[in-house]
């Protein structure tokens, strides 16, 4: 079957000769209902493509089964991720290590190919592409929720889930710097939330969309692929749209949205230049917008947004980008690895905070992001952050050790200084 092959996979196979090429003996047949948390998943199998689940007539309930007993077992093992590959059995990422989940059976590619499937057709995405991935979400046992991503690898169907928190955390239970609430007040403007895959800019969006939400009277309406996390109207209106079934796209949302008398719209994701035009416009027109950008800090994300535009009209983008934007958080996340790290958070977000004053318009208009990272420096009593500056706090404060630290500095020996001065001060 051109199952990939390996150590872990042998061992595996050794270990455990049985493998789900069907769903278990055990789960209940067609005539019982499913576990009342996936009901809505088995219900809507009639729209599962006929050819990829064929000769599983009573399939939906032993899915079902086999599904919450996989995600069960991740949550017992404090998973942040599952992954589900033919040939292998899942694994899961416990701590930010991917380990082997050996009590678990080895998957074969016709049994995850029937749970692709399944899966989208539960977040209304249609049948399998013939090639490619789709993202999608479900609510899993323990109150749990998960986003998934189903995609094709040599020609085979695997899943990876992430487990998605089932609360909101403040900014301030997020590590996040205060200064950030002034963000939730503002009522035009673009706000942007940078960082690399996995450093937790959802988390943080969903954190900000939380405040407006108990703090304010508005219509958020919230564009998201896919919705990642549930919000209750507080003392706002939330309107919440997943891509795909709610809207065709991004950019047709976002044009969409404008129509629906919006206050703040969340852009999950800036995939194109059409959808980018139209968020600059929203931010113009009286509306606070809220999107993430793939970049490594606070510079690197208005540059990155800057050269999606043709060299033609990068220095007007740079223009209307000094007006509009109101900050931009760029974040990464470490292991805590210090003596007084919370075991119950293992990682810790490090994060660098840009507030657009006049200083900022100016440079940012002027193509100077080069020295942004000296506004940074002195901008602290406008609510700014370095890296290196939440590095010494959380060094200071033994959430991470002093090896740690010092490896991720922009300057170690800046570092040192402020972690000298910091200690002095508690000292004191």
């Amino acid at each position: 079957m051109g199952h990939p092959s390996g150590p872990s996979r042998m061992a595996t196979a050794r270990m455990r000769r049985r493998t789900v090429n069907q769903p278990p003996e055990s789960a209940p047949g067609g005539d019982g209902p499913p576990p009342r948390f996936l009901r809505p998943v088995c219900w809507e199998l009639t729209m599962v493509n006929s050819e990829a689940v064929s000769g599983f007539d009573h399939s939906d309930a032993a899915l079902a089964q086999w599904l919450e007993t996989c995600l069960r077992r991740g949550l017992d093992r404090s998973a942040s991720d599952i992954h589900l590959s033919p040939g292998f059995c899942p694994y899961h990422r416990i701590h930010g290590e991917l380990l082997p989940d050996r009590q678990s059976p080895v998957l074969e590619a016709p049994f995850l190919r029937s749970l692709a499937a399944w899966l989208l057709a539960t977040s209304r995405r249609g049948p399998l592409p013939e090639r490619g991935s789709l993202d999608g979400a479900l609510s899993g046992p323990q109150g749990s929720r998960f986003r998934f991503n189903v995609y094709l690898r040599q020609d085979e169907w695997a899943i990876a889930l992430r487990r998605l928190e089932n609360r909101f955390h403040s900014l301030g239970e997020l590590g996040l710097p205060s200064d950030l609430y002034h963000l939730c007040t503002l009522h035009d403007g673009l706000i942007l939330v940078a960082g690399p895959t996995g450093a937790g800019k959802s988390t943080t969006l969903a954190a900000l969309v939380d405040q407006i939400n108990q703090t304010r009277r508005a219509h958020i309406i919230t564009l998201e692929d896919p919705i990642e996390y549930l919000h209750a109207p507080q003392e706002c209106l939330v309107s919440q749209r997943q891509i795909g079934a709610d809207a065709t796209d991004f950019h047709e949302g976002l044009v969409s949205a404008l129509r629906q008398d919006p206050d703040v719209i969340l852009v999950g994701e800036i995939r194109d230049l059409p959808t980018m035009r139209a968020a600059l416009s929203a931010a113009e027109t009286g509306h606070l917008v809220l999107t993430t950008i793939h970049a490594g800090d606070t510079a690197g994300a208005i540059e990155r947004l800057v050269a999606s535009f043709p060299a033609e009209e990068q220095p007007g983008i740079r223009q209307q980008l000094s007006l509009v934007l109101r900050g931009v958080i760029a974040q990464q996340l470490l292991l805590a690895d210090g003596p007084a790290r919370d075991p119950r958070s293992p990682r810790l977000p490090v994060v660098e905070v840009l507030m657009v004053n006049h200083g900022v318009a100016h440079l940012i208009a002027s193509g100077k992001t080069n020295q942004l990272a000296t506004a940074i420096e002195t901008g602290a009593a406008d609510g700014m952050q370095s890296f290196d500056a939440h590095l010494a706090q959380l060094w200071a404060s033994d959430q991470l050790t002093e090896a740690t630290a010092l490896h991720r500095a922009r300057d170690p020996q800046s570092l040192r200084d402020r972690h000298r001065l910091l200690r002095s001060s508690v000292r004191r």
